[in-house]
């Protein structure tokens, strides 16, 4: 799918103000509503837009402790590296999980109630048959930044 001008700048207003009402983007994008919104739809069609949501600072709501995990298979096969990340998508605790090149073959970031509930995972893992060869865990103990990525092709139709 090809993306013109407009395309990429609703893309971009829309990453950083997903609560614009339709006239106030097709406003942004010097367009009438009509136009515009078929252009949102054709995004949300292709597949480009895969929803919309809020960021939630479950901070606020709840005490959870971040945990970052490096993880290295025993095996390094098809069927070893799917059982893997099946049961890291099966696993609510787990919010980012990475493949990786170089020295682990993933990075995790697990949230748990705390540490506790955290070696009660590990142990589950190491005992369920996920073949981790070994684990390595750093404790979050501050967060300096985070933040949503930026749309970088975008930066030339800056609002």
């Amino acid at each position: 799918m090809r993306l013109d001008r407009y395309d990429i700048k609703i893309l971009h207003i829309l990453h950083r103000q997903g609560r614009i009402t339709k006239s106030g983007l097709a406003e942004a994008i010097n367009l009438s509503v009509s136009p515009c919104w078929e252009r949102v739809k054709r995004l949300e069609d292709a597949g480009i837009i895969q929803g919309y949501g809020a960021r939630i600072n479950t901070d606020v709501l709840f005490k959870r402790s971040p945990v970052l995990v490096e993880v290295s298979l025993k095996q390094h096969s098809a069927e070893a590296f799917q059982r893997f990340e099946q049961a890291m998508l099966q696993c609510d605790q787990v919010v980012d999980c990475y493949a990786t090149g170089g020295g682990v073959d993933y990075i995790l970031k697990v949230m748990c109630d705390g540490i506790d509930q955290y070696q009660r995972l590990i142990d589950s893992w190491l005992t369920s048959g996920l073949g981790i060869e070994r684990y390595f865990t750093y404790i979050v103990t501050k967060t300096i930044k985070q933040q949503q990525p930026r749309l970088e092709f975008a930066a030339e139709y800056k609002e």
